[in-house]
């Protein structure tokens, strides 16, 4: 077996394992629990659970450290980490801190990897300064996305297993060996997570893994949308709009509804197809799923049209909005 492979299969086992014994040391001493009896909006499970599988999926990546990437990524990713695992130990990391975290972790992985986004495509440039900004907001952004659709068995991971095989295929189109090492030992440890995670819910991703995999998501496509000529960032956008263009048409719908973006709600698209379709926890992230792939895994065949990449961002916003106005009016009917 080559290095890659031992990587991925290494990864893939101390992730495993690891669920399971987080499992154990949740319940047994009351660590990372997630009650099933709190009032919350995203709380649609019926026992007690463990919000402890990012620890997993973090340990699991160490073999990104056989890298140089890996190493020079150490730090932002301990950090986006700890922006999320304090909140799943004991809610003690007030929104300020958390967001500090994780810019603090956004940019050092901007400025360590040099990855900044100064082509937009279709002929549209960026000063330096303004793709550093941009490129640090899209990486917390999207931190924050894939926080916000973690709400039932399989979703958030799902999603972000297809990103990351997508983002894969193009590595290895652009022969970027370490893009593909990193996408590939992630997707390994996120998988041995989603295999314990869905369809039963043992254990939840938690604000700690999911911000990680946000930050993963995130920072590997701006990499290779600011390195690779072959790689649009339209192609980026595409394969990230699900979580993209969640947290964007939550904000305005709240804005409408007089509300801070910041407050959570029960409006958002998983919970009103779980409330008027599925009723069904894993049945409805594999809808949501199945729905997404399309629009994550078409984008690969073409990463550098940047023109077919803008026309699928503007099909899947039509397709949500229209699906999104659909269940909305069934909710007004009840």
């Amino acid at each position: 077996m080559s290095q890659l492979e031992w990587s991925i299969l290494g990864a893939f086992i101390i992730s495993f394992v690891l669920q399971f014994l987080m499992i154990h040391f949740s319940h047994k001493h009351s660590f990372f629990i997630d009650c099933h009896m709190e009032e919350k909006p995203q709380n649609f499970h019926d026992l007690a659970t463990s919000r402890a599988g990012g620890i997993g999926i973090l340990f699991g990546m160490i073999f990104l450290l056989l890298t140089p990437l890996g190493w020079k990524l150490l730090l932002s990713i301990l950090l986006a980490f700890l922006s999320g695992i304090f909140e799943d130990f004991h809610r003690s990391l007030n929104a300020k801190t958390r967001l500090l975290l994780q810019f603090i972790a956004a940019a050092g992985a901007v400025m360590l990897t040099d990855s900044v986004v100064t082509y937009l495509g279709l002929g549209l440039y960026l000063p330096y300064w303004v793709g550093v900004i941009f490129s640090i907001f899209s990486i917390v952004g999207l931190m924050n996305a894939v926080n916000i659709i973690d709400g039932f068995n399989g979703l958030a991971s799902g999603i972000v297993l297809l990103i990351l095989l997508s983002f894969s295929i193009v590595a290895i189109q652009v022969e970027n060996h370490e893009i593909l090492q990193m996408s590939m030992i992630v997707a390994s440890a996120v998988l041995a997570f989603f295999l314990v995670n869905f369809p039963k819910g043992k254990i939840f991703l938690g604000d700690g893994g999911a911000y990680l995999l946000g930050f993963i998501s995130a920072l590997t496509g701006i990499f290779m949308a600011s390195n690779y000529n072959e790689v649009s960032p339209w192609y980026i956008l595409a394969v990230l709009i699900y979580p993209v263009w969640e947290v964007l048409f939550s904000i305005v719908r709240k804005r409408k509804a007089g509300r801070s973006p910041m407050e959570p709600d029960a409006y958002h698209l998983h919970m009103l197809i779980f409330r008027h379709m599925t009723h069904n926890n894993p049945l409805t992230a594999t809808v949501i799923v199945i729905g997404v792939a399309p629009f994550i895994l078409i984008p690969t065949l073409y990463a550098n049209n940047s023109g077919a990449n803008l026309l699928t961002v503007l099909l899947f916003v039509i397709c949500y909005t229209l699906f999104y106005r659909y269940l909305y009016k069934k909710e007004s009917t009840v």
